[in-house]
């Protein structure tokens, strides 16, 4: 089975002021956060992750792009793009 895509679109551009810091204009991610979902390797930790960054760019906004895009970049590199990502649409 492929392994489930991480939130991350290829942008990692921190320029956005948000509650825990600069955010990625792209994906909402965090310095940090993009460390974290490094070290989530088991699936539902991976799809945790990945709710826990789409509810942070509900509350922050301005993210309509990054479900398109990340599925889009999941099949790009032969992964699986995460069910509550694909459940959203």
């Amino acid at each position: 089975m492929a392994k489930t895509q991480s939130p991350c679109i290829g942008i990692c551009t921190y320029r956005r002021p948000g509650p825990a810091g600069l955010h990625c204009i792209a994906c909402s991610l965090t310095k940090t956060q993009k460390a974290l979902a490094k070290q989530a390797k088991s699936k539902p930790a991976r799809e945790a992750f990945i709710a826990l960054v789409m509810a942070q760019q509900a509350a922050m906004g301005r993210y309509d792009h990054w479900r398109e895009a990340y599925i889009a970049r999941a099949a790009k590199k032969g992964r699986r793009a995460a069910k509550v990502v694909r459940r959203a649409g």
